[in-house]
């Protein structure tokens, strides 16, 4: 993660409740999953993915063709412990896809090569 994420208490302490099998604190959970959004745009920058992580947060990435209307044709979704899981890489992308805790459609929807973000 960039030097500003690096020390992002809300990350460390998301994780560490996941970590624990508990429910992180809601606000610290919103502030954790917008961190390691931020992260992702900055990573893969453009706007032909979008990736959702409601209720806290969606952002388009990953250069290519531009969508402007309608649903965009390359979604990723997914709830906020498991992005959290997967962003950290306690979590593999394609085991992920697999059971269904993940929902990627479209050709350009694999992230799997900026995953993880924490650690970089």
């Amino acid at each position: 993660m960039s030097p500003a994420h690096n020390n992002s208490e809300s990350v460390a302490e998301a994780l560490d409740a996941l970590d624990r099998g508990v429910e992180p604190d809601r606000v610290v959970l919103r502030d954790a999953v917008r961190a390691l959004l931020t992260e992702l745009s900055r990573l893969a920058p453009g706007r032909s993915v979008e990736v959702r992580i409601p209720p806290f947060g969606a952002i388009q990435c990953v250069a290519g063709p531009r969508h402007t209307r309608g649903t965009p044709p390359n979604v990723v979704e997914t709830d906020p412990a498991t992005w959290l899981l997967l962003a950290s890489g306690r979590l593999d992308w394609a085991a992920a896809v697999a059971d269904g805790r993940l929902r990627a459609s479209g050709v350009r929807t694999d992230l799997s090569e900026y995953l993880p973000l924490t650690g970089r």
